[in-house]
């Protein structure tokens, strides 16, 4: 007999009201002004975020388990909508100069955000895999948008890389699926228990090889190759795109995978803290020979990305809980130091480091806002990202990983060098010509960039205005949907 599936509209609304805005942005692209098309879908992002909301304890589920909307899913939703809203905001200011102000963007945008909600939202791994390639597909063009060869070359190196990611992760679905007869969350592990050796072993790499395609997607060190060209290649706005929303995204679709589904699963967590320690080591070392600030940026963010890899190593409950909180830390920091980046810089490469000398004395809230932004990448109280790295630390530390966090901390002691050189820079008197973007043209920029700042404040001070939502262990001991 035909079982017909259990179609809810609930919790799919937040996907599809984003979805809506990549449509509309597709159909109503050649009479609406790109200005009014990103308002729209600012809009929508705030819709959507609502929705989120009223799903709070509700637990609702579509497609037999294929699609959850429970706590977990709308705590890192938000984190995603958050980094969305601040990309569309930078565009309004930015578009035009990077010369990618057309609805195309706007429209490759949405759709990528759609495939990071369904990531966040998936309840199996086909799920969560059509999410991963929709926000993937979006993610190559919106790397190629700009009518340029740095850029052309840094979303072909984007593409191909991230091809061998998606077939890597294809290959452990279907070893996972051999081993446990099952897509599901929650049947994984539930079989995970009672396997037979042969099993196991067909497991294991099963789980290595989704490890491996998540490590691209994240970058995790040696899977990092492309994020310095790509970030630097892409326009500023694109770069804060995929530093944010598509990191928080596969760190959504990991924490389902590792901290639910095969949270039993042997060999993985071996294999992900030799990965962890790799990209600790060279993402900070990396990112003190930099001289260009957006490639800085880049090695940076795959420093961070080990620090958040680290939460995935806890029990679920601490670590689901300390990513929660960094990744939208991690968000408003990042995000604000690339708006700022979008307004400054001269040319689309970026900008050097050299070129941060005397900020202050030009523009003061800028310089004083970039100097916040980097003291919190640099995990200095009492800005959030000190207890975003601390909660990752707590982590590891209490599940046994203790040399890796004693490496953590030292690797967090070494950035301090490359974060703080350009926060210095920034106050020294510099007696060349102010050549920046012209002051009247950047309002929604500064919005960002003030949103950023005062949330990593708070955060950092108030932690509990998130983490204590975050903080509640039974929202993690759902994450296979048991």
């Amino acid at each position: 007999m035909l079982q017909i599936p259990d179609v809810y509209l609930a919790p799919l609304l937040p996907i599809l009201i984003v979805l809506a805005g990549a449509v509309a942005s597709t159909v109503l692209g050649f009479s609406l002004p790109r200005r009014a098309l990103t308002i729209i879908n600012l809009v929508l992002l705030g819709v959507s975020a609502v929705s989120m909301g009223a799903l709070w304890n509700s637990g609702a589920t579509a497609f037999g388990g294929g699609l959850r909307a429970d706590n977990a899913a709308i705590l890192l939703g938000i984190s995603i909508l958050v980094g969305s809203a601040m990309t569309l905001l930078v565009s309004l200011d930015t578009a035009f100069r990077a010369r990618v102000s057309f609805p195309e963007f706007d429209a490759m945008l949405m759709y990528s955000v759609t495939g990071t909600l369904l990531i966040a939202f998936s309840g199996d791994l086909i799920t969560m895999l059509i999410g991963l390639e929709i926000m993937s597909l979006s993610s190559y063009v919106l790397a190629t948008l700009q009518d340029s060869r740095r850029a052309e070359e840094s979303g072909l190196k984007y593409f191909l890389l991230g091809a061998v990611g998606s077939a890597i992760l294809i290959y452990g679905i279907a070893l996972v699926y051999g081993a446990t007869g099952s897509l599901n969350y929650a049947g994984i592990a539930e079989r995970t228990a009672g396997l037979t050796p042969q099993n196991v072993a067909i497991l294991v790499g099963g789980a290595l090889l989704l490890l491996a395609g998540f490590a691209f997607k994240v970058a995790l060190a040696p899977f990092h190759q492309w994020t310095p060209d790509v970030y630097t290649g892409a326009p500023t706005s694109v770069s804060l795109f995929l530093s944010t929303v598509v990191k928080v995204a596969a760190f959504a679709g990991m924490l389902r995978v590792f901290g639910g589904a095969l949270q039993n699963a042997p060999g993985w967590a071996s294999v992900l803290q030799i990965l962890t320690a790799a990209t600790l080591i060279i993402g900070n070392a990396a990112a003190l020979f930099q001289p260009n600030f957006k490639r800085m940026m880049a090695y940076s963010a795959v420093a961070h990305t080990g620090f958040l890899a680290m939460t995935l190593l806890g029990v679920p409950g601490l670590g689901g809980a300390a990513l929660a909180y960094y990744l939208l830390v991690y968000t408003l920091m990042t995000a604000a130091a690339l708006a700022i980046v979008a307004a400054l810089q001269r040319t689309e490469a970026g900008m050097s480091i050299s070129d941060l000398r005397g900020l202050y004395y030009r523009h003061p809230a800028y310089a004083v806002a970039l100097a916040v932004c980097l003291a919190s990448l640099a995990g200095l109280p009492p800005f959030a990202g000190f207890f975003g790295k601390y909660l990752a630390f707590q982590a590891a530390f209490q599940n046994g990983y203790v040399w890796l966090s004693v490496l953590a901390a030292l690797a967090s002691v070494a950035a301090l060098v490359y974060y703080l050189r350009p926060a210095m820079l920034m106050f020294m008197p510099d007696r060349t010509p102010a050549r920046e973007y012209p002051h009247g043209e950047r309002a929604a920029t500064t919005f960002t960039v003030a949103l950023g700042v005062v949330g990593i404040t708070v955060l950092g001070i108030l932690p509990n205005l998130w983490y204590g939502w975050a903080a509640n262990p039974a929202i993690w001991e759902t994450l296979a949907g048991r």
